[in-house]
C-alpha cells in the first residue's frame, strides 16, 4: 500500500515534476552525469577513449571491494577490514606462489581463502562474540595489515606473471581489470536480487529482530554476508597486486573508506535495508571520474582531498533529500519496474552522450604544445623533503615557461599509477615521477613508454622500464655515510637504534641496506632495535620513546630522515646531542636547524630543492628532442654543525 501510495504522487507535477522525480530516484546517476559533462567542458583531455578505459581502471578495485561492503551495508553492518584483507590477500599469493613454490592456480585459491577466513572472523566476532561491527572489522583491519607486513618482511613480492595478466588489456585496448568489475558486479545484482541470501539481507537490515523472528537464522546468514566481503576484497587485492605487478604490504590502505563512499553515493543507507549493485558502481565511478578530472585541471592535491570529501557529503545530502520528497526506495531486492530502470539508464547515456559531444567541440584545436606542459608525480606530499622537490621543480618550471601539473600519491603505489596513465592519457610533453616504489611503478612507466611520452624519474629510479633521465641521490651511499659518520662520532663502538620508513619502500630498504652496509666495517657497533616510523616526526618520537624503555643505555640512533630524527630527538630530550647521538637523512630545513642547534649530530643532504630543478630541466630537454645524460646524480652531503653554516641545500 505504501509503494502504491508512492506511485500514485508520481504524475501530480505534471512534466517538471515527472523529471524531478525522476532526478531524485536516480540522484548517483544524475551527479555522474553532471560530474562528467563538467569535466569534459574543462577539459579537453577528459573525454578521450584512454582517458575514459583509464577512469575505468581506476575504479575497478574501488568497486570491486564496494560490492563486497554493499552487502554488508544493506544488512545494517559495517566492514572496515577490507582494504587489509585486500593486501593480506594479494600478499598471500604472491608469497605462496614465489617464495613457497606453489601452483599459481592453488596459490589463488589459497588467496581467496584467506579472504574469506577474514570475513568469517569478522561474522563470527560480530554474531556470536556479540562486538560491534565497527570494533570487529577494525581489529581484523589491524591483523590483517600485521600479517601482510609479517609474511612479506615488510617488501614487495613479485606477482606471478600468469596472475600479473589481469592488469593487462584485450586486444591491446580493453581493460582486464574493468571486465573483472562488470562480472563482480553481474555476481552482486544477482545475489542480492535473485537468491535467498540477497533478501536476508535485505531483511536484516530492515529490522533484524523480525528477521530472526520469521525464521531467519540471523547469526549463520551474518557469516555468509561478511565471507562475501571478504571473498571480494581478495578479489580485489588480486586486481590490484596484478596492477603492479606486485603484492605490497601496505596496499590499500585507506581504501576501505573509499568503498564505503561508493556504497553510500550509490543510495545505499548506513542505516541498512537499501542498496544495490548498479548504485555502487555509479558510486564508484563518481570517485574515479572525480580523481581523473581533478588531476587533469591540475587542482591541488591537497584541494582534491577538499573537494572529494564535499562531494561525498553533498550525495548523502541528496539521497536524504530523495527519500524525504517520497522518491521510490531500492529495498528487499525488488528493485521497481526492471524495464524502466533500464530505460532510464539508456536515457541518461543518450542525453549525457549528446550534451558531452557538444561541450566537446569547445576544446577543438585547443591543445597546447607538447613541450609546454609537463606532469609531476610525487610519492608525498606529507613530508618536507618532497616539498622541497616540488618547489624546486615549480620555481624551474616558471623560469622555463612551461605549465607544471603536480600530484600527490600520498604513498600509494595504486594511486600514483592511476596518476601517470591520466597524465599519460592527456598527451602532457614530459612526465617525471618520484616513484613510491620502483618496481610497483613499473607498468604505469611502461605505459608511458608505449605513448612514446619521454619519462625522467627524481630521487628513486624506475625499475624494469626506459627512463631518459634518473635525477636522484644514491640512498645506499648516503646510508653508508651516514653509518661511517655515526660509528666516528662514537669511536667505533656503543649500542645504536634504528628508526626505519615505510615499509615496503625502496628508499627505506636502500638506505637500510647501505647503513647496513657501512656498519660493517664497524664490529664495536650494535643495533640493538629496528623499527618503523613511518618517515613520521610523530611517530618517530613515539616509537623512539618505546624504544627507550626497554633500551636505556643507547648511544646512537640513525633515522632514515630527518622527520622521524627529529621525533627522535624530542623523545630523547636532553639527552640527545650528548649522551646520545642522532643521525638523519635528507638535509630538510628543520634538520638542518636542529644541526645548528647541536641536538642532531647530522644529516645526510640530498638538496631536494636542486632534485626537482633538475628534473624539469632534464624534462624540457627531453621532451624537445635533446639528447640528456640517463643518469643525473646530485652529490649527498653528510652536514654536521662544523660545516652546515656553508651548505645551501
Amino acid at each position: 500500500m505504501a509503494a502504491d501510495t508512492l506511485k500514485s504522487t508520481t504524475g501530480a507535477g505534471g512534466a517538471a515534476g515527472g523529471l524531478r522525480r525522476l532526478l531524485l530516484d536516480n540522484g548517483a546517476l544524475t551527479a555522474l552525469i553532471v560530474l562528467v559533462i563538467a569535466m569534459s567542458a574543462l577539459s579537453g583531455d577528459f573525454l578521450t577513449t584512454d582517458n575514459l578505459l583509464n577512469v575505468g581502471v581506476q575504479a575497478a578495485v574501488t568497486a570491486i571491494l564496494a560490492f563486497g561492503v554493499t552487502f554488508v551495508i544493506v544488512s545494517a553492518g559495517i566492514d572496515l577490514s577490507v582494504g587489509s584483507v585486500a593486501a593480506l590477500s594479494a600478499t598471500v599469493l604472491a608469497w605462496s606462489a614465489t617464495s613457497e613454490g606453489m601452483p599459481v592456480v592453488l596459490a589463488v585459491l589459497l588467496a581467496i581463502a584467506t579472504g574469506i577466513a577474514c570475513g568469517l572472523v569478522n561474522g563470527f566476532l560480530i554474531s556470536y562474540g556479540k562486538l560491534p561491527p565497527f570494533i570487529a572489522t577494525l581489529a581484523m583491519l589491524s591483523v590483517a595489515r600485521g600479517l601482510s607486513l609479517v609474511i612479506s618482511q615488510g617488501s614487495p613480492i613479485a606477482f606471478p606473471s600468469s596472475i600479473s595478466h589481469l592488469g593487462d588489456t584485450l586486444g591491446g585496448w580493453l581493460p582486464v581489470p574493468v571486465l573483472v568489475m562488470v562480472g563482480m558486479g553481474i555476481v552482486t545484482a544477482f545475489v542480492l536480487g535473485r537468491t535467498y541470501i540477497g533478501r536476508s539481507m535485505y531483511a536484516i537490515g530492515g529490522n533484524e529482530e523480525a528477521a530472526r523472528l520469521s525464521g531467519l537464522r540471523v547469526k549463520k546468514q551474518k557469516l555468509a554476508i561478511y565471507a562475501f566481503s571478504g571473498l571480494f576484497a581478495a578479489a580485489a587485492g588480486i586486481v590490484l597486486a596484478a596492477r603492479l605487478s606486485s603484492a605490497q604490504p601496505q596496499a590499500a590502505q585507506g581504501y576501505e573508506l573509499d568503498a564505503i563512499a561508493a556504497v553510500v553515493i550509490g543510495g545505499a543507507s548506513l542505516a541498512g535495508g537499501t542498496g544495490k549493485a548498479s548504485g555502487t558502481l555509479i558510486g564508484a565511478l563518481i570517485l574515479a571520474v572525480l580523481r581523473n578530472g581533478l588531476n587533469l585541471l591540475s587542482v591541488s592535491a591537497f584541494w582534491q582531498q577538499v573537494v572529494i570529501g564535499v562531494v561525498i557529503a553533498l550525495a548523502v545530502l541528496l539521497d536524504t533529500v530523495r527519500r524525504k520528497a517520497g522518491a521510490t526506495p531500492v529495498a528487499a531486492g525488488t528493485g521497481g519496474n526492471k524495464g524502466k530502470q533500464a530505460a532510464t539508464y539508456v536515457l541518461a547515456a543518450v542525453v549525457a552522450a549528446a550534451i558531452v559531444g557538444a561541450t566537446s567541440l569547445l576544446h577543438s584545436g585547443t591543445s597546447e604544445a607538447k613541450t609546454q606542459k609537463i606532469g609531476l608525480s610525487l610519492s608525498t606530499l606529507n613530508n618536507p623533503f618532497f616539498v622541497s622537490i616540488r618547489s624546486g621543480a615549480q620555481a624551474e618550471a616558471k623560469k622555463l615557461g612551461v605549465d607544471l601539473t603536480v600530484t600527490d600519491a600520498q604513498n600509494d603505489a595504486s594511486q600514483q599509477a592511476n596518476q601517470l596513465e591520466n597524465f599519460t592519457s592527456s598527451g602532457l610533453g614530459t612526465i617525471i615521477v618520484n616513484p613510491v616504489d620502483s618496481d610497483a611503478v613499473t607498468p604505469a612507466a611502461k605505459a608511458v613508454n608505449k605513448a612514446d611520452i619521454p619519462l625522467v624519474a627524481v630521487d628513486r629510479a624506475v625499475n624494469n622500464a626506459s627512463t631518459s633521465a634518473l635525477v636522484a641521490s644514491d640512498n645506499t651511499t648516503g646510508g653508508k655515510l651516514a653509518a661511517k659518520s655515526l660509528a666516528e662520532k662514537l669511536g667505533g663502538k656503543g649500542r645504536i637504534v634504528i628508526l626505519q620508513g615505510q615499509a615496503g619502500t625502496s628508499a627505506s630498504r636502500e638506505r637500510g641496506a647501505g647503513f647496513a652496509e657501512g656498519l660493517k666495517a664497524y664490529p664495536g657497533i650494535e643495533v640493538v632495535a629496528k623499527q618503523p616510523a613511518d618517515w613520521d616526526r610523530t611517530k618517530g618520537l613515539d616509537v623512539m620513546t618505546n624504544l627507550l624503555q626497554a633500551n636505556p643505555d643507547i648511544s646512537g640512533v640513525f633515522a632514515e630522515n630527518d622527520e622521524m630524527a627529529l621525533g627522535a630527538i624530542k623523545a630523547l630530550g636532553s639527552k640527545a646531542g650528548k649522551s646520545v647521538q642522532v643521525i638523519g637523512f635528507d638535509g630538510t630545513e628543520d634538520g638542518l636547524t636542529a644541526v645548528k642547534a647541536g641536538t642532531l649530530y647530522a644529516s645526510v643532504a640530498q638538496q631536494p630543492s636542486e632534485l626537482g630543478r633538475i628534473a624539469v630541466q632534464n624534462a624540457v630537454k627531453a621532451a624537445q628532442g635533446e639528447k640528456v645524460a640517463k643518469s643525473v646524480m646530485v652529490p649527498v652531503k653528510v652536514v654536521t654543525k662544523e660545516n652546515v653554516a656553508g651548505f645551501t641545500g
